[in-house]
């Protein structure tokens, strides 16, 4: 689309001068209490996360919005909101919109990907940060033709409305793991479970930490108090500060943590929240937490679980007084009802209950691992396609220039190779371009009646080929042509494979292309430059375990492994001169024939033994 509604390529403009901007309604806190309704028909964003509804005859003289809009929320919480219902904002704010819709939804996703820029323009602006009206009204946005916008619009919304999909099923999952966790822990007499306190199960009484304030300091050992402790987890980049060592051996000789050791907040808004220790890191806490230390005869997880159900969390607001902050004493919480079952129930429950935990929580595993690799894919894909970087965009003159820079950078390299032997140097710097495939889904069909070309994925590379089997996927002609109107694909050049399960990193050199395949999204199409790297020992390099080690940790590890561009184009290699990198590849492709080609090589040996064998075991079973 951008190459045939935009040639010459995209326009910048400011902001004033694509959309109208919007003002809003003078709103008092005490205001926002009086038309505060449950069936309003107008929304009312006051400030930070502060959005109630309202009628909208109860506020009068507002500025209502009746189209479309974005919403900059400029105080506070820095951030952008796309509305399309009748709505107002307090007056500290601004909104803009257009005639188009998808317009007004571009510019909120252009806004949303440069978010970090206009808080850090908000920061130092005193302890709440705050923009100022010009910084929007003068930011510099990419205005594509409406058809562009309209199609990046649709591609957002659906990675929007999927993500959504996905954490409204989490949530009823986590609704369905409370409910099992409260039925399995349901303990009485009947069921083999002993009656008694809390402070039973216990090694030593319940504790918390000191109840003086602690001088902060910049590098210490990490203090953690009640905002830590949250998702069942201890969080240590909630932590208030670190204290210094000396500070931390006074805290020691009341309280020092150890792993396994079962947390529960006993004071502020999140009194009865439950963490567990699961790390031999030293820290050390405040006193907004009791700690718990389970006897030998008892599990620990088994009480962490324990102390979430819905029987011990009444009990917290049952014995918890209620002044302007709840607070629990330690001997109240000692003294809980609890029935528990013999160890080696408890260690059953636990496990099982930890498996259904892990599935609703754990960001490795289950729904939350597919939502944060949808998140990531989302946010690659508005990286991707809000990045209106010139370099997408053909221009002969451009092009010009750069082959000139790229022969000036190749002497630089051939000057340094000369002196230093070798030359480290970025992807980015060896190749002259990267490009990829496309995805069926959005633009063609895979093995539909009259598909005979091959479509590549990462399940067809492996052993550095490319492999044409049964298994590989058909397109027809009209497909591989779309696809290699945007893959560039020649002889040569380097085929990484970037997504899929087990296939990240796989790698072949392409040989005899011919335009009679294409390749799909799940690979990076590096053109090498032929003039400083060649290309079998670009390959090569990457394949290596110590290049390896640069960008395997990088690849997000969701239900859908990926690398992306940038962490595979900042990757450094050892570059030594022409002919050196030619007597590499020679001598590695003579190792590679040794090891892995039919025709010499043990390979060969391990052929020939078969049939040996076969010859032999035909004739001793060949009995007359």
């Amino acid at each position: 689309m951008i190459a045939e509604y935009c040639p010459d390529g995209i326009e910048y403009k400011k902001i004033k001068e694509v959309y109208t901007r919007l003002k809003g309604t003078p709103i008092t806190a005490g205001k926002m209490k009086e038309i505060s309704s449950t069936d309003g028909e107008v929304r009312v964003f006051a400030g930070g996360k502060t959005v109630i509804d309202a009628h909208e005859e109860d506020i009068p003289n507002a500025n209502i919005t009746r189209v479309p809009a974005v919403l900059v929320q400029s105080r506070g919480v820095i951030d952008f909101v796309f509305y399309d219902k009748p709505f107002t904002f307090k007056n500290e704010m601004w909104a803009y919109t257009a005639e188009e819709r998808d317009s007004v939804k571009f510019l909120y996703y252009v806004l949303k990907n440069n978010a970090e820029h206009f808080r850090e323009a908000a920061s130092g602006m005193g302890s709440l940060p705050q923009i100022s009206l010009p910084i929007t009204e003068e930011f510099e946005i990419p205005v594509p033709p409406l058809e562009v916008q309209r199609e990046i619009v649709r591609i957002l919304d659906n990675f929007t409305e999927l993500t959504a999909e996905l954490t409204a099923e989490l949530t009823a999952r986590k609704k369905q793991y409370e409910y099992y966790r409260d039925e399995l822990l349901n303990f009485t007499k009947k069921r083999g479970g002993k009656l008694c306190k809390l402070l039973d199960l216990l090694c030593q009484p319940i504790t918390d930490g000191p109840h003086t304030t602690p001088n902060l300091v910049e590098d210490g050992i990490p203090f953690l108090s009640a905002e830590a402790v949250y998702d069942g987890r201890i969080h240590f980049d909630s932590k208030r500060g670190n204290i210094t060592p000396e500070f931390d051996e006074e805290c020691c000789k009341k309280y020092k943590p150890q792993k396994h050791d079962v947390f529960m907040v006993k004071s502020g808004s999140t009194t009865g929240k439950v963490g567990y220790v699961d790390t031999d890191e030293r820290f050390n806490i405040w006193s907004p937490i009791a700690a718990m230390r389970v006897k030998k005869e008892n599990s620990s997880r088994y009480l962490f679980h324990l102390l979430q159900t819905s029987f011990i969390q009444s009990q917290v607001q049952a014995k918890a007084s209620h002044g302007s902050q709840p607070n629990l004493g330690m001997r109240a919480l000692e003294q809980f009802d609890v029935v528990v079952p013999e160890y080696e129930e408890q260690e059953r429950l636990a496990a099982i209950l930890d498996n259904f935990d892990a599935i609703c929580s754990d960001l490795n595993i289950g729904l939350p691992a597919e939502i944060d690799a949808r998140e990531k894919q989302y946010s690659y894909y508005r990286d991707l396609l809000l990045s209106f970087d010139s370099s997408q965009f053909v221009n002969v003159e451009r092009e010009r220039e750069r082959e000139r820079a790229r022969v000036s950078r190749a002497d630089e390299i051939k000057l340094m190779q000369y002196v230093f032997g070798v030359v480290y140097l970025s992807v980015s710097d060896v190749i002259i371009s990267l490009s990829t495939g496309l995805n069926p889904r959005q633009n063609f069909k895979l093995n539909e009646p009259g598909s005979e070309l091959p479509y590549i994925t990462g399940k067809d590379v492996f052993g550095n080929k490319i492999n044409i089997t049964e298994r590989t996927d058909k397109i027809n002609q009209k497909a591989v042509d779309l696809i290699n109107r945007r893959a560039h694909i020649e002889d040569g050049d380097v085929m990484f494979v970037s997504t899929g399960t087990g296939t990240v990193g796989r790698m072949a050199i392409v040989e005899n292309y011919g335009n009679n395949w294409a390749v799909s999204e799940t690979m990076f199409m590096l053109k090498p430059n032929s003039s400083i790297v060649v290309p079998k020992y670009l390959m090569y390099c990457l394949t290596s375990s110590q290049i390896k080690a640069q960008y395997e940790p990088k690849i997000s590890k969701g239900s859908v492994p990926h690398l992306k561009v940038n962490d595979l184009l900042s990757v450094m290699l050892p570059v030594p001169d022409l002919q050196k990198q030619k007597d590499v590849v020679s001598t590695l492709d003579r190792f590679d024939a040794l090891c892995n080609d039919i025709t010499e090589g043990l390979p060969a040996e391990i052929e020939a033994r078969k049939k040996q064998y076969e010859y032999y075991r035909d004739k001793l079973l060949s009995f007359k």
